[in-house]
């Protein structure tokens, strides 16, 4: 006997663990366990009856909230971007619906992401102000619509759904063909995302695509109880979801699964769920996958070393906002001579990582900049070393220098960025300040690699750098810095054996 409806809609199940050799059978073993029904293939649900703390969110005001049952609601119509995510950056090949209710659309639109690989860049299908159901592909700022269609009662509830198989991505509004076309996004998480407009989602769902495999996610599986009491309302208030259900076996979690609850918004700094190697020594190396996820509510100071097992940190509460606005408070907040390794900034990463003085990054990840990924704010002699890692989109600086001392870089990859590297050209207390740039990969597209002050004595040495993607990337940027806040003026460019020091042999274009 199938389950009740309020019964169906208490799911609330991520099933990741996902290696590519024998994946299916581990997860369909996995998941007839849990879920002895037809929904054995459903990787992942979601009906916010439970809450959304497994949601990480880049912009907008998110809340659960009651429109005949409980739904997630993004209310600040005026938001340019807001996005919320969920899944795994490692997944390829899926189908990810829901649906979909615009309350204000103004000039804006609503819908759904798949194969998101940050924020900025995704599939998206999205009911417009146009009065149309459009699928999207979004590359930062460019926007390449591959089709469309009409759409009418706009502002009731609408299904949609994406297909993402190999490069072809195909949109779906209430099991119509919106259009089909070929991608470049191999892999992503999914999304929730508004611009200009308010909306509600509801019914969560990502299954495999017809004649393909799971989503491939090395992570462990998470899960989150229902809430003790859902509405049965929920039935009467929309059309059922089209996504298999989940019986009520399914609602506990293994002890073992990694939780995203809140919980977690604040761990201690000296945690390390699981420990893992330095630095692999190589800026080719792969991006991890991230073993749970972890809300940020609150900056974490850290004293001593933080192992985070390759666990995603992301901004949540007051950490939680969008943009590139100066003064926003960090993720982790490092003392002198603190070391954090084996860490995912998710989005929003707020500031990412402050250090006070003298620290080591080894093998942090910024899956999408927050207004810098990491400051260094330390004494004249300090000392500051990343070592392996990676950043990815930065509208504007990856590292900012304001201290003093000297900042080593090596074994780090950086793909659409800004800057990987600036020494604050107006801040009020200025110091000669030096980088070391060793063993990089920068990807474009990309403003310029470093940015130093040579009227106060700074000093860029690189070698062994690789840019892909630009031929004409400006290296070694001279500016000439001031203490009193205006913009530093542009003095040259290029190696000049004082401040920019490297020659052609040292940077290798592709």
């Amino acid at each position: 006997m199938p389950p009740a409806a309020s019964d169906r809609r208490r799911r609330r199940r991520l099933v990741t663990g996902l290696g590519a050799a024998g994946a299916a059978g581990a997860v369909t073993a996995l998941v007839a366990v849990l879920v002895p029904s037809a929904s054995a293939a459903t990787l992942f649900s979601d009906d916010f009856e439970g809450g959304a703390s497994g949601w990480s969110k880049s912009g907008g005001t998110w809340a659960v909230a009651t429109d005949g049952s409980k739904v997630y609601r993004q209310s600040k119509a005026d938001s340019e971007l807001a996005r919320v995510f969920a899944g795994e950056t490692s997944w390829t090949d899926y189908s990810v619906q829901a649906r979909v209710k615009p309350v204000t659309l103004g000039s804006g639109l609503a819908g759904i992401a798949a194969r998101a690989g940050n924020a900025s860049t995704m599939y998206r299908l999205a009911l417009t102000a146009a009065g149309k159901a459009e699928l999207q592909t979004v590359k930062g700022s460019a926007v390449s619509v591959l089709g469309s269609v009409p759409v009418s009662n706009l502002t009731s509830w609408h299904t949609l759904r994406i297909d993402a198989s190999g490069s072809t991505v195909t949109g779906y509004v209430d099991g119509a063909k919106v259009a089909s076309g070929a991608g470049t996004l191999s892999s992503g998480r999914i999304g929730l995302v508004t611009s200009y407009a308010a909306a509600s989602f509801d019914d969560v769902a990502v299954n495999p695509v017809s004649g393909s495999t799971t989503p491939t996610s090395p992570a462990a599986t998470a899960t989150k109880p229902p809430a003790a009491s859902p509405s049965a309302s929920k039935s009467a208030s929309k059309p059922p979801a089209a996504s298999p259900s989940a019986s009520k076996s399914a609602s506990k979690p293994p002890a073992a699964s990694p939780s995203a609850s809140k919980s977690a918004s604040k761990p201690a700094a000296t945690a390390a769920p699981t420990p893992t190697s330095g630095s692999t020594g190589s800026p080719t190396a792969a991006w991890p996958a991230a073993n749970g996820s972890k809300p940020v509510t609150a900056t974490i100071p850290v004293s001593g070393t933080l192992d985070g097992g390759n666990a995603r940190y992301f901004g949540s509460g007051a950490l939680g906002g969008d943009g590139q606005d100066e003064g926003q408070d960090p993720l982790f907040k490092l003392a002198d001579g603190a070391v954090l390794k084996n860490v995912i900034l998710g989005a929003p990463a707020a500031d990412g990582v402050h250090c006070s003085g003298s620290c080591t990054l080894i093998n942090v990840w910024w899956e999408n900049v927050g207004e810098d990924a990491a400051t260094f704010k330390g004494g004249s002699s300090a000392t500051y070393t990343v070592d392996g890692g990676g950043a990815r989109s930065a509208d504007d600086k990856v590292f900012q220098h304001n201290g003093g001392g000297t900042l080593t870089i090596k074994n780090f990859q950086v793909s659409d960025f800004g800057k990987l590297y600036r020494s604050c050209g107006n801040c009020s207390t200025q110091h000669k300040r030096a980088v070391v740039v060793q063993n990089v990969i920068a990807t474009a597209p990309a403003k310029s690699l470093v940015g130093v002050n040579e009227n106060y004595g700074d000093t860029a040495t690189l070698s062994k750098v690789t840019v892909v993607g630009d031929k004409d990337l400006e290296i070694c940027v001279r500016f000439k810095g001031n203490n009193t806040g205006k913009e530093p003026t542009k003095t040259g460019t290029g190696p000049d054996g004082v401040t920019c020091k490297y020659s052609a042999s040292d940077i290798t274009f592709k």
